[in-house]
C-alpha cells in the first residue's frame, strides 16, 4: 500500500453488494403487498358475497395457494432467462478474450477514457485490471455483470413465494378470527394498515417520498377493496 494512502475499512459495505440488498428488499416488500392485496380481495369479495367461514377460509387458501405457486413461477422463469443471457454474454466475453486479447485490452482502456480519465490512466487501469481478472474486469465494464453475482433463480423463486406468503396470511387470519358482524371492516383496517406499512418501507428502501408512496398504495388498496366487496355482494347472491 502506497504511505500515506488511506486505508482499506473491510467492514464498510461495498458498492457492489448495496445494490443487489436493495433489490432483494424491494421485490420481498413488492411481493408481500401483492400477497395482502390480492388475498384481501378474495376474501373480502366472498364475504360480501356469503358469511360462510368455510367458503373464506377455502377462496382465501386457494389464492393464497395458488399466488404463491405463480410468483415463484413467475419469478423462476424470469431469473431463469436472465441468467442465461448473462451466461452466454460472458461466454462470448470469455472467447473473445482467448481469440483476440490485444484487442479487448485496446476496448476496455477505451471504455475508461470514455468515462474521462486520461489515455495513459486508462491504459494502466485496463492492463493492470486485465492481469488480476481480464472476464471480471470486461464482464463489469462492458456488461455491467458479476460473474459471481448471477441470481439463482430457484433461490429467487423461493423467496417471491414466501413473500407473498407472509402477505397473504394476514387478511386471511384477520376475516377468519374478526367477529363474524365486523369482520369485513377489521380485515379492511389490518390490510390498510399492513399496506402503509409496506408503503414506509418501500419508500425508504427507494429513497422516495413516503407520504405519497403511502397515500398510492392505501387509496388503491381501499379501491380495490371497496370494488371486489361490492362485486361479491351484488354477484354472489344473483347467482346460486
Amino acid at each position: 500500500m502506497t504511505e500515506g494512502a488511506p486505508a482499506a475499512h473491510d467492514d464498510e459495505p461495498h458498492a457492489g453488494g448495496m445494490p443487489t440488498k436493495l433489490n432483494w428488499l424491494r421485490a420481498g416488500v413488492l411481493g408481500a403487498n401483492d400477497g395482502i392485496v390480492s388475498t384481501a380481495g378474495l376474501v373480502v369479495g366472498v364475504a360480501g358475497a356469503t358469511s360462510s367461514k368455510g367458503a373464506i377460509f377455502t377462496a382465501g387458501l386457494a389464492g393464497l395457494v395458488a399466488g404463491a405457486v405463480s410468483m415463484a413461477l413467475g419469478e423462476y422463469i424470469s431469473v431463469s432467462s436472465q441468467r442465461d443471457s448473462e451466461r452466454t454474454q460472458l461466454a462470448k466475453e470469455r472467447r473473445e478474450l482467448a481469440e483476440l486479447p490485444d484487442q479487448e485490452l485496446a476496448e476496455l482502456a477505451g471504455i475508461y477514457r470514455a468515462k474521462g480519465l486520461s489515455p495513459s490512466t486508462a491504459q494502466l487501469v485496463a492492463e493492470e485490471l486485465t492481469a488480476h481478472d481480464a472476464l471480471a474486469a470486461h464482464a463489469d465494464a462492458e456488461l455491467g455483470i458479476d460473474p459471481e453475482g448471477l441470481t439463482n433463480p430457484l433461490h429467487a423463486s423461493g423467496a417471491s413465494a414466501v413473500a407473498f406468503t407472509a402477505g397473504a396470511v394476514l387478511p386471511l387470519a384477520a376475516i377468519l378470527l374478526a367477529p363474524a358482524s365486523v369482520r369485513v371492516l377489521v380485515t379492511v383496517v389490518i390490510v390498510l394498515a399492513a399496506l402503509a406499512i409496506a408503503g414506509v418501507l418501500s419508500a425508504r428502501i427507494g429513497g422516495s417520498s413516503a407520504r405519497l408512496a403511502v397515500t398510492r398504495v392505501v387509496v388503491g388498496g381501499a379501491a380495490g377493496l371497496g370494488v371486489t366487496y361490492l362485486i361479491g355482494h351484488f354477484f354472489g347472491t344473483a347467482i346460486g
